[in-house]
């Protein structure tokens, strides 16, 4: 089984990102999971979806406590958030940063990986610059550093799962796939 926790803030399409990558692992033929998590407060408020994928009917009817992979949307969810006590050993932190984010504080046992997200979404006309919505441009990132499913999965997800903008929604998860990066 793969579990995942989306982390940002409302308004950053959080829940869609949950649910567009649960939506390409079952056309992959997969058995998924996807439910979100927000208080009563959702613009701009910590948010998180959750997603889980495994080749057996999942049975599980709980929140995930320690994911295999975390995508972070938003780097201010790293001053409030060890992810390190969070995510499985080995996992992945994809993080929407132009540069490395700053760890101190965290514990690290993860693997990390950035793309700027933020740029490839307002490049393509998906928000502003102020609340740009990336969640299909970390999408594209996540693809291809965990290899948890295929970038043409996403990007058929996208075509069938996002009404407005899917051209431009696929662009950026194209781009952002093409420039996601690990940090040594």
């Amino acid at each position: 089984m793969i579990e995942v926790m989306v982390y940002g803030r409302g308004g950053q399409g959080v829940v869609i990102a949950s649910e567009i990558l649960a939506a390409a692992l079952f056309n992959e033929g997969k058995h998924v999971q996807a439910f979100p998590s927000f208080g009563a407060e959702r613009r701009g408020a910590q948010v998180a979806a959750f997603m889980r994928s495994d080749e057996e009917k999942i049975l599980l009817r709980c929140q995930i406590a320690r994911p295999d992979h975390v995508i972070i949307l938003s780097t201010s969810i790293l001053e409030t958030t060890d992810i390190g006590k969070i995510i499985k050993p080995g996992g992945w932190m994809v993080v929407n940063s132009a540069e490395p984010p700053d760890l101190s504080g965290q514990t690290i046992g993860f693997k990390l990986a950035t793309v700027d997200a933020q740029e490839i979404a307002v490049k393509h006309g998906l928000g502003t610059r102020q609340a740009a919505i990336v969640n299909t441009a970390i999408l594209g990132a996540f693809a291809k550093v965990t290899g948890a499913v295929k970038l043409e999965s996403v990007l058929a997800t996208i075509d069938q799962f996002v009404p407005a903008k899917s051209a431009e929604n696929a662009e950026a998860a194209r781009e952002a796939y093409q420039s996601a990066r690990e940090v040594k």
